[in-house]
């Protein structure tokens, strides 16, 4: 790895790439460390992390740990959770929330930064983006069936990939159409959490 890991980060969070296409210019928000244990790779971050520049302080964020089953304290260090979203920068409001994460983060920096956490053991995939990125070929036709054939990402792996949908607000009727994500899905990601933190 040519790139001095430190040195990398510090260029990640000065980045300023896409500035020209951000109505709010860049503010890269990731949380990382080498000894990293579980990546929460989302989407972008929206409104209110861009203002705190704190990955996931925000209603989503608040699901996402009730999802997790852990503290705030637990979820921000980053020796434990590294969060990488497939855009570093919030890309702005469009008719229907947020906009699209901008994809020259992940060409730029995804797999620099993915070559340094050689001791993950769980990648948690929130939301579309991340699981086309981090699923590929192996996704299904939508999230809904990507995140039901859950188990064919994490049994017989050696980095089990654990697809998620966003824990935004916005998805609370998708939730409510299926049940069985807090019936089955969060009891195995809980179990998982707990054996690794």
């Amino acid at each position: 790895m040519s790139e001095n890991f430190n040195q990398l980060v510090n260029n990640v969070r000065q980045c300023t790439l896409c500035e020209d296409s951000l109505a709010l210019g860049a503010n890269p928000v990731i949380q990382i460390s080498t000894n990293a244990k579980i990546l929460i790779a989302g989407q972008a971050p929206g409104l209110k992390v861009h203002r705190s520049s704190i990955p996931f302080m925000d209603q989503s964020g608040d699901r996402l740990r009730a999802w997790l089953k852990v503290e705030q304290k637990t979820f921000y260090d980053p020796t434990l959770f590294a969060i990488l979203p497939m855009g570093f920068c919030y890309p702005g409001r469009g008719k229907s929330g947020d906009l699209a994460p901008i994809g020259a983060c992940a060409k730029q920096w995804r797999e620099k930064l993915l070559a340094h956490l050689t001791q993950l053991e769980l990648i948690i995939a929130i939301g579309s983006y991340a699981q086309n990125y981090h699923l590929g070929t192996r996704k299904k036709v939508n999230l809904t069936q990507t995140v039901k054939s859950w188990q064919s990402y994490t049994e017989n792996t050696r980095l089990p990939i654990l697809p998620l949908p966003h824990p935004s607000p916005r998805n609370n009727i998708w939730l409510k159409k299926n049940p069985w994500f807090e019936q089955d899905v969060l009891p195995y990601l809980q179990h998982k959490i707990k054996n690794i933190v």
